[in-house]
């Protein structure tokens, strides 16, 4: 495993955000796209959302992410897969089936809350 310090550590800016919407991504086994609230104010005040790519089809089905609050890389840079933009990333541990379990809060907390 790769050591980094605590600065390179405290670039990485982990956040809430609740799940508004998920689909399946066509002709994907394992892709997930979510729409997130992200808590952040938009311009116009509006909660900002965002879309992330995730591979948990395997182990979940689109419908019952809806409503949950997850954590998220909320600092990574956009990238595209299978023809959508990917604004984050969430996080989940592999279980011993091999399959991802996503990390939730134990107790609500507000979209765009900080990860310390």
């Amino acid at each position: 495993m790769d050591k980094i310090n605590i600065d390179d550590f405290l670039k990485t800016e982990l956040r809430t955000a609740k799940v508004l919407g998920a689909e399946r991504v066509p002709d994907s086994e394992k892709l997930i796209r979510l729409e997130l609230e992200a808590g952040d104010l938009g311009e116009d005040g509006a909660p900002q959302t965002r879309q992330v790519v995730a591979g948990i089809g395997k182990a979940y089905a689109p419908e019952e992410l809806i409503g949950k609050t997850i954590v998220i890389v909320a600092n990574l840079e956009p990238r595209e897969l299978m023809g959508f933009k990917s604004e984050g990333m969430l996080l989940a541990a592999s279980g011993s089936d091999g399959l991802p379990k996503i990390l939730m809060p134990e107790k609500e907390v507000e979209p765009g809350s900080r990860v310390r």
